[in-house]
């Protein structure tokens, strides 16, 4: 069964145009930066925007769906021999264009496709943070 790393193992490091983003995790929100110039989405978070150069950002809160657009599949960690990750590239398809990089959990790896749909599910994390993941969408 694919899951994540253990809490202890993973740690993150904020700053002012990431902070959004996990503030928004840690309320069990996922959420994409948007341009207020353009529009154009943005994954991962830039301080201006790859279209036009704008600093101007609004962050948009998802509806937590997702496609499989690339994945792994990783027996063992360093140190952690029996972990089996599903490490992927999503897309959401309510910020178009954006994806995001992630953890497929509690699936089968042997049943993980491309095109697969999937829904945000929250994983604590090292100093109270959540880390989105994502899980088999329940019609899947």
């Amino acid at each position: 069964m694919a899951t994540a790393l253990p809490s202890e193992q993973v740690r993150i490091t904020t700053d002012p145009t990431t902070e959004p983003f996990w503030q928004a995790a840690k309320e069990r929100r996922l959420v994409a930066p948007r341009c207020g110039a353009c529009g154009h989405f943005r994954l991962p978070p830039t301080p201006y925007c790859p279209e036009c150069q704008s600093a101007e950002v609004d962050w948009v809160e998802l509806a937590g769906r997702a496609v499989v657009y690339s994945f792994a599949v990783v027996h063992g960690f360093p140190g952690l021999p029996d972990v089996t990750l599903v490490p992927a590239v999503v897309d959401l398809p309510d910020a178009p264009g954006a994806r995001l990089v992630s953890n497929i959990v509690g699936v089968d790896p042997e049943a993980v496709e491309i095109g697969m749909e999937l829904t945000v599910d929250f994983h604590p994390i090292a100093d109270g943070w959540l880390l989105p993941v994502f899980r088999p969408a329940a019609d899947e």
